[in-house]
């Protein structure tokens, strides 16, 4: 394969709202990233991604946008954009935006006008079907519960919303609407900015024909959104972005996915595609979802289907597409939580295994602000403490309405998989907020902040940051961790995810115990140097709790 800079590239995620405030509102901003450059440099990563900065009314955080070329005034001005971004530059680090085109706020001035008139020019950037008042078009439910169709008595239609009704869906089908994104993205580019993370991009292409959606009946909370991915005009409109946008600029682009395959991907990412470069997929991010309840469940990830799900995406693309490697994010629980343990006595071990099993992978790493702390879900006592749209729509549909759970079963789930337990605010110190600001935060901090945050993480070398920070180093050292071929060893292990990456004469061995107890496995270690472990000593058989080890051998 061509070899890249994004390839080898640890991308660092930003969710601005919740990362650092410095003006005393209670909500991060743009300055509050400034701040702390250093602080993302010295771990060792090279692009920072942020989670969107546009004007918003903030209904989804951000995600429903009101003016594309705007900053949101919470955030700052564009003044502050040009200066973190130099500084970004200054650090040596490139600035990847969040890109979201499958829908705009309805407070956008297009779709403002588009719901005015039929014969509005703007109303054909939209998605408009009729219907009888009270009779939608089609059966479909949005993303955070209810119907995907709104009805606009202005013009006696309904308009569809995948996700809230505040993000009414774009109609990609008009050249208008594409002219208007690209020439939106070059700005953008023109800036100087260095690369885009498109939000549900494969949602962008919808159907021809709107028919009911068949698989509803058999969940509670379901939602039609696999309706409309990876649409039939989907790569049309992604190589025409290519060709007009993305070609003209040296950027790193990665697109958010859901219910996209492997050979989805390969069609999105092919390194002969002109397309995108990564996705993010959600297959293993579903494997503790409920077949009725979806993700509101209690339910733990096995490692079997964990193990299987990781080596087909690893197999499936090698040397023809490029994986994105990620644990959690903004819109996923902790990874120490829910894929670790987070009772003290694992929190540090589980979360450093996690990081060495998840970034020894072929792929581009992106670590989540908080991850590199081993930072926890929180468990709020009442719903009213929450702020997702997702989780309050969801309590309140499977509480309230359908009496599907009671309330404390709901909470219970909330606590395992509430988008918000990625939202608490960024646990810098043991001051007051956690260092976040010295307002009441926009949302709670989680209490556990006088025991996890950055400033204690700093002053210990066997941190899981400073785990971090040597796993960010190996990767500079080693190119076999970036090019490296994936070979899993014992796929019916329960308990033990091991497996090689091959680059000519070079190998590693990366073993991970996923369990709280101790176990023993013969490797051949023959002439292999280990490059580390989140353990001090590493005895040949005995795995400890959580232990995860990469041993390197040339030859």
């Amino acid at each position: 394969m061509n070899k890249h800079w994004w390839q080898e590239a640890v991308v660092y995620q930003v969710y601005p709202r919740s990362f650092q405030d410095t003006n005393d509102d209670g909500i991060g901003d743009l300055q509050g990233i400034i701040r702390h450059l250093d602080y993302i440099k010295n771990l060792g990563a090279t692009v920072i991604w942020l989670n969107p900065i546009y004007r918003s009314p903030n209904d989804d955080n951000g995600y429903d946008i009101a003016d594309y070329q705007a900053i949101m005034p919470e955030f700052g001005t564009m003044a502050d954009f040009k200066q973190l971004l130099d500084a970004v530059h200054a650090h040596g680090m490139k600035l990847m935006m969040d890109l979201v085109v499958n829908h705009t706020s309805d407070e956008h001035r297009w779709f403002v006008e588009a719901k005015q008139s039929k014969t509005s020019p703007y109303h054909d950037y939209y998605i408009w079907r009729d219907a009888p008042a009270g009779q939608t078009p089609t059966n479909w439910r949005s993303e955070f519960g209810g119907s995907a169709w709104q009805y606009v008595p202005e013009v006696g239609q309904y308009y569809l919303h995948i996700f809230s009704k505040k993000q009414p869906d774009l109609n990609w089908q008009n050249p208008a609407v594409r002219q208007d994104i690209f020439s939106m993205m070059d700005w953008w580019c023109e800036q100087g900015i260095d690369g885009f993370r498109m939000d549900v991009i494969n949602l962008i292409s919808k159907p021809d024909t709107f028919v009911d959606d068949p698989t509803l009946a058999d969940e509670a909370h379901g939602s039609s959104l696999a309706m409309v991915a990876n649409g039939p005009h989907v790569h049309d409109y992604l190589k025409a972005m290519h060709q007009q946008v993305l070609s003209q600029h040296d950027l790193i682009t990665v697109g958010e996915t859901p219910a996209a395959s492997t050979e989805d991907a390969i069609n999105y990412t092919g390194f002969d595609r002109d397309e995108l470069q990564m996705v993010f997929q959600f297959e293993h991010m579903g494997l503790d979802d409920d077949p009725v309840m979806g993700k509101w469940t209690d339910k733990k990830v096995p490692l079997l289907a964990l193990k299987q799900t990781m080596s087909k995406w690893q197999t499936a693309l090698n040397g023809r597409a490029w994986n994105s490697l990620y644990w959690n994010n903004h819109d996923q629980a902790r990874a120490v939580s829910r894929f670790g343990n987070d009772l003290p006595e694992y929190r540090v071990v589980s979360a450093k295994m996690l990081a060495n099993c998840l970034h020894m992978m072929q792929g581009t790493p992106y670590i989540y602000q908080g991850e590199e702390l081993g930072m926890t879900n929180v468990a709020f006592d009442q719903i009213s403490d929450y702020r997702d749209l997702d989780t309050l729509n969801a309590y309140h549909e499977l509480v309230d309405l359908q009496h599907t759970v009671d309330a404390k079963t709901m909470l219970h789930y909330i606590h395992r998989r509430s988008r918000d337990n990625a939202r608490t605010p960024m646990q810098w110190n043991q001051s007051t907020n956690a260092g976040f600001s010295n307002q009441v935060p926009w949302l709670a901090v989680n209490p556990n902040y006088r025991t996890i945050n950055a400033e204690q993480a700093l002053a210990d070398q066997n941190s899981v940051y400073y785990f971090y920070q040597r796993l960010n180093q190996l990767r500079e050292e080693y190119p076999v961790i970036v090019y490296g071929d994936y070979t899993l060893l014992d796929p019916e292990d329960a308990q033990v995810y091991a497996y090689t990456r091959q680059l000519n004469d070079e190998q590693l061995l990366v073993i991970s115990n996923f369990t709280a107890e101790t176990v023993t496995r013969h490797f051949d270690l023959t002439n292999r140097e280990l490059l580390i472990s989140n353990y001090s000593d590493a005895p040949q058989v005995k795995l400890r709790p959580y232990e995860t080890r990469t041993y390197y051998r040339r030859g």
